[in-house]
């Protein structure tokens, strides 16, 4: 480094020694940087401190102010040069930030906890949080409006005083958690012997809301189509063993299948009324998508399959067909009862798309009800199954020729596979969750986007859960200044105003600064809850809203 430096004007703790060598000058630093101008020189330390070491003009009066000199005229110029740019002091700011806090068990000792789990996790009672200090937060719940919570170092703190120390705490946490796995050991021990007797007594427990279903809406058509394919496979059979025809015994197979079907679909429906549990806490209404998703498997492997079989029988193995005059009656019989079935699942159909503002065919199509739409299904199926049935029964007394009965076995279970189709279809896509109908889904979207407090709206997802409930998904870019504002319209101008004259160092801004930042935070929860609220309000069918803060 070559360099022009003039000697300080007296010892500098700066710089520890300088050397020169040639033309060349070394000079070794220590804890302090020196700042050199022509004017005035200031050192500055670690600690903030400056030091001024006097003005030097650039003629010395004495040898150690005279500027020690090296090279020719070129130097003095260069010399002239630095005079002329370094004329001003350099100003040092230093920024005043807060120290980085780092959060460990000690600060979250102070949250919050609520007297439910204080007193299952710390073996306490209610009487002894009466002692405690009690703080009303925002409950996330539409019912209630605030509730009490604990500070879990308050609470802490009273768990030690009662226990004493502690092991003597873990030590009730183990007595009462085997307690507890007793406890449950001897209800189910006692709930198994309840049933025991109720089998031997007989139960005269009132009839719950499972069984009223059953007498109205879906339940109530399924359980008339059990009752008539019931009575339909008993006399399609006598008549198939009286005449030996196999279209006969297509329909009679059909009316078997039709029958376990649907008594699936009861139990479909009963499972479905159970009320959620914390290992299925969106309940069990898919229940009867899955029995008529196994139904219309069943109707595919028992009524198509055999239809075939008996059908591709008769045709390699001809016989001669007894008379077919009992047959006829039965069919006709069977043609009454399926059509009233199918006359009750009609017009549930039509009741419940005019309450959905949906025509019938979008309500059938989009299986808003499966277990109505397979009865529905089901019973058209049969009426022209029967009516296949006839035909090619009646072609084969007139010709005499057993063909035509068996062609009409196949045509019984080529029309039982395409239904059994069209039921695998529906289910399998209202079981992997479809999307709600795009005006509806514009609806909820307007909502959130015409709402003040939201910026912009992203991902938006609502899909069908099935039986009429939405789960609606959106991660949403609130707006922080209306927030803000809607936090301050609560709040005493004025009082704010004069809380915030009184902050006069780093820790009282930080005290003010976390108090208000809380507060903040939870008008901006609240400010959820409500726009939950409203999309309930705007779509009955939405019955979960997850909103994401971006």
């Amino acid at each position: 480094l070559r360099c022009q430096a003039a000697p300080l004007p007296r010892a500098c703790h700066g710089w520890q020694a300088s050397m020169k060598s040639g033309s060349l000058s070394y000079i070794i630093p220590c804890n302090r940087l020196p700042v050199q101008l022509m004017s005035q020189v200031r050192v500055y330390t670690s600690n903030g401190q400056k030091k001024d070491l006097g003005s030097e003009g650039t003629n010395g009066s004495t040898p150690q102010e005279t500027p020690h000199k090296v090279g020719t005229g070129q130097d003095t110029s260069n010399a002239g040069q630095k005079q002329s740019f370094l004329k001003e002091p350099i100003q040092v700011k230093v920024k005043a930030v807060l120290k980085k806090r780092e959060y460990g068990p000690k600060y979250t000792q102070n949250n919050f906890i609520t007297g439910v789990r204080a007193i299952n996790e710390f073996c306490l009672k209610s009487s002894d949080l009466d002692q405690l200090r009690k703080i009303k937060r925002r409950s996330p719940h539409d019912d209630t409006e605030t509730f009490t919570v604990y500070l879990r170092s308050d609470v802490e703190a009273k768990s030690l005083e009662v226990w004493g120390s502690p092991e003597a705490l873990a030590r009730e946490r183990k007595r009462r958690k085997e307690a507890e796995i007793k406890y449950r050991e001897n209800l189910f021990r006692n709930q198994r012997l309840l049933r025991e007797y109720k089998e031997f007594f007989g139960n005269t427990k009132p009839r719950s809301s499972t069984a009223a279903m059953f007498f109205k809406g879906p339940g109530k058509v399924v359980m008339v189509a059990i009752c008539i394919n019931g009575l339909n496979f008993f006399f399609k059979l006598l008549a198939w063993v009286y005449t030996g025809s196999a279209s006969m015994f297509s329909e009679a197979i059909h009316s078997l299948a039709d029958t376990c079907n649907q008594a699936l679909l009861a139990l479909g429906i009963s499972q479905s009324a159970r009320t959620p549990d914390p290992s299925h806490p969106y309940g069990f209404t898919n229940m009867r998508y899955i029995a008529s998703l196994i139904s219309g498997v069943g109707i595919f492997m028992m009524g198509a399959g055999l239809s075939w079989y008996h059908g591709i029988i008769g045709l390699l193995q001809p016989h001669p067909i007894e008379s077919l005059l009992w047959a006829y009656c039965i069919l006709a019989g069977s043609l009454v009862s399926e059509g009233a079935t199918l006359l009750v699942a009609i017009n549930e159909i039509r009741r419940s798309a005019r309450a959905k503002g949906l025509s019938f065919y979008q309500y059938v199509v989009q299986s808003r009800d499966p277990s109505t739409n397979v009865v529905l299904l089901e019973d058209a199926a049969a009426v022209l199954s029967v009516a296949i049935a006839a035909t090619c029964m009646g072609l084969t007394s007139l010709t005499g020729n057993p063909y035509y009965d068996s062609v009409g076995s196949l045509g019984v279970g080529t029309l039982l596979g395409t239904v059994s189709a069209f039921l695998i279809y529906t289910n399998t896509e209202a079981l992997l969750g479809r999307s709600i109908q795009p005006e509806q889904l514009q609806r909820l979207t307007e909502l959130l986007e015409s709402d003040p407090v939201v910026r912009a709206i992203h991902d938006v997802k609502a899909t069908d859960m099935g039986m009429s409930k939405v789960r609606f998904k959106a991660e949403v870019d609130f707006d922080g200044r209306v927030v803000t504002r809607s936090y301050l319209e609560k709040q005493d101008i004025e009082l704010l105003l004069q809380e915030i004259q009184q902050v006069k160092t780093l820790e009282e801004l930080e005290a003010f600064m976390l108090k208000h930042g809380e507060n903040i935070v939870d008008t901006l929860g609240a400010e959820v809850d409500r726009l939950e609220k409203d999309l309930k309000q705007r779509n009955p069918d939405v019955r979960h809203v997850d909103l994401e803060i971006l």
